[in-house]
């Protein structure tokens, strides 16, 4: 590490600091311990994939389940239902969730017949017989009270907790679908137990009253949200072919007409043994883990997985540009087609990303803040996901009186820099010693270990990835920073999406 006037500068005194405290509480691909001496790997015979590292310090665990199913690989007309799904996995089992499932089953198959009933009918729109309707819907609702009787309600979530559980949750990504928790190490075998359990007989109770929450989580995510509004339409308009451009909370019409016999067939069909990994990173012995998981999950059939999907987003032929109208502030979102790993451009994104919007000493913060005094806010990401190639956006808040025009052109006069003026050795070094801290802190819990073995294993089908990053990070060079620039930054790559205020009607 290089000196300064005889003393470390503060931020080498950090990424000291941090590397010191990596070594000591976590392994990782800049440290000195690797991953690959800790991460022990199992496979049990129906293909599901386990992770497991020991961390002692604290006697908990955590553990990740992901599934390589999500957004990506629903068909056409049912968007959302990996997010469906997830929710519906919450409702318990034959065992869990019900106080009678023998006397439950019966008011759940009337409920069924009826919903689906309900939904043919809704299904025709405006040709849709309204008193048909109403009856089937009063219908529906006594048959589901009746069957609330037996319900009892986030017993998986209860039961946990009372076990000294924590950060109970799940999400669906457009690549994957993941649930995670935090327990005491002496409860693991009741982890397994649990998600084996709602793995093997899940029950998916109380349907059309748990898609109606998910629509209102639409509406207020979405529909009355200015940043989802804008995001919804930006995706559309850069994705038109490939599935990435679909939200995954699906279209409005498309979880509202749902058939519950659709999201059953996606059950059966993604969540199986073999399309799973489980990560499990604590105060555990790795062997025992594997005897457990085997002991419960071993049993479960495995299912034969579609064949992926093959749509190739075709490049783009000219800038495409939408515009939302909202009554809110202003804002733009700048996107550029990228390919995403194993492609050594990923890599290279991650360095300009650091350069452009990374803190406030980056170029874009610098620049569009402080000196112009354009924006109000102003950062970057890589969108949706990174099964297939992928977005760079920069999104910005213009600073009123400053237009979304005016803040356009400072951000393309800054990615026309990155074409014509290299990086410096102190800039490079810089950014990699940024991305490092960064990479550090990510990996000191074992949530966040949990969460990036478990997310390279489930997208690449080899955790190394992630230990090998750091490596291909320092191969990055100042050309490769510059080719990349000029190759993907163009207009012809371009998709722009501004968010303009609703002008209210003039009073008469």
């Amino acid at each position: 590490m290089k000196k300064d006037n005889g003393t470390f500068p503060a931020f080498n005194r950090l990424i000291l600091a941090l590397l010191l405290v990596s070594t000591a509480l976590c392994a990782n691909s800049w440290g000195e311990v690797s991953l690959e001496k800790r991460v022990k790997e199992y496979r049990l015979d129906n293909g599901m994939r386990i992770l497991v590292l020991r961390r002692s310090g604290s006697p908990t665990f955590s553990a990740y389940i992901r599934f390589l199913v999500g957004g990506v690989d629903e068909n056409r007309g049912e968007s959302g239902v990996a997010h469906i799904l997830e929710h519906m996995l919450f409702k318990g089992s034959e065992r869990i969730g019900t106080s009678d499932f023998a006397k439950e089953k019966v008011l759940m198959e009337a409920v069924e017949r009826t919903g689906a009933e309900y939904d043919r009918e809704k299904r025709k729109g405006d040709k849709a017989d309204a008193a048909k309707l109403t009856a089937l819907k009063e219908q529906l609702k006594k048959e589901m009270d009746a069957q609330r009787e037996f319900i009892k309600e986030d017993e998986i979530s209860e039961i946990y907790q009372r076990n000294g559980g924590s950060g109970f949750n799940a999400f669906t990504a457009k690549d994957t679908t993941t649930y995670l928790i935090k327990l005491p190490a002496n409860k693991f075998e009741l982890w397994a137990w649990m998600e084996s359990d709602r793995l093997r007989s899940p029950v998916l109770r109380e349907y059309y009253s748990e898609r109606d929450v998910i629509m209102e989580e639409r509406r207020r995510s979405v529909d009355n949200s200015p940043d989802g509004r804008l995001y919804e339409q930006f995706m559309a308009a850069a994705f038109p072919a490939h599935p990435y451009g679909v939200p995954v909370i699906g279209w409005e019409t498309d979880i509202d007409y749902m058939p519950l016999d659709d999201v059953k067939s996606f059950l059966k069909t993604y969540y199986s043994p073999n399309n799973m990994v489980a990560c499990i990173v604590g105060d555990l012995d790795p062997d025992q883990v594997y005897q457990t998981m085997k002991e419960y999950f071993g049993d479960i059939p495995p299912q034969a997985i579609p064949p992926r999907i093959a749509t190739v987003e075709p490049p783009q032929d000219g800038e495409r540009r939408i515009e939302v109208e909202f009554d809110a502030n202003p804002q733009v979102m700048i996107g550029f087609h990228k390919p995403a790993l194993p492609h050594r451009d990923d890599y290279v994104f991650d360095v300009i990303n650091t350069i452009l919007a990374e803190g406030r000493t980056s170029r874009l913060y610098k620049s569009l803040v402080l000196e112009k005094g354009l924006v109000a806010d102003i950062g970057a990401y890589e969108v949706p996901g990174m099964r297939y190639p992928n977005l760079y956006i920069i999104q910005a808040i213009p600073r009123a009186p400053h237009t979304i025009a005016e803040v356009e052109q400072a951000v393309y006069a800054e990615l026309e820099r990155l074409k014509t003026e290299p990086l410096t050795p102190r800039e490079m070094q810089k950014v990699v010693n940024n991305m490092e801290a960064d990479f550090i802190r990510k990996l000191q819990s074992n949530s966040g270990l949990a969460h990036y073995l478990s997310e390279y294993q489930i997208i690449f089908d080899d955790w190394r990835w992630l230990e090998r990053y750091g490596e291909e990070l320092k191969k990055v060079t100042p050309e490769n920073v510059m080719a990349a620039a000029k190759k993907y930054f163009v207009k012809s790559n371009r998709t722009v999406a501004t968010l303009t205020q609703l002008k209210k009607a003039e009073p008469k």
